[in-house]
């Protein structure tokens, strides 16, 4: 009895194709931008979220490592605006302002937006302070 082993190299190479890791698809980033106003001239403390951690332990861990704090002027007339590029803004996407100057003076009052990909998902105002955010915190 004669063995025909033609289709052998078809089944190692089939077996060698199927069993080939497939590359993993990096992430689709998606465009997040913050703008943070006041009514009138005011020093503000802003943090942000313009990278996220690779799992939520090292987030509660040391939430301040991502999410930086800017120190600014905005007025009506003088927007902060900061654009991130993030993996999952449902998750991470935060801007929170409040208000940089002692408890004496009063304050302008603030307002928040959040855009995900140019669509406002969010936007809020308060007299000290906005946060907005997807996420309920």
């Amino acid at each position: 009895m004669r063995v025909r082993y033609a289709a052998l190299p078809v089944l190692v190479a089939t077996a060698v194709s199927v069993a080939a890791p497939a590359t993993a698809q990096p992430p689709v980033l998606h465009q997040v931008r913050y703008t943070v106003t006041a009514n009138a001239p005011s020093f503000a403390d802003i943090y942000y979220r313009d990278t996220e951690p690779a799992t939520f332990s090292d987030y509660s861990h040391n939430p301040y490592e991502f999410s930086p704090r800017a120190e600014v002027d905005v007025a009506p007339d003088r927007p902060w605006v900061m654009e991130a590029r993030l993996a999952n803004p449902d998750l991470w996407a935060m801007v929170l302002v409040q208000s940089g100057e002692t408890r004496m003076f009063d304050t302008a009052g603030f307002t928040c937006e959040l855009a995900v990909d140019g669509v406002v998902v969010k936007t809020n105002s308060g007299p000290r302070g906005a946060l907005c955010s997807i996420r309920n915190w």
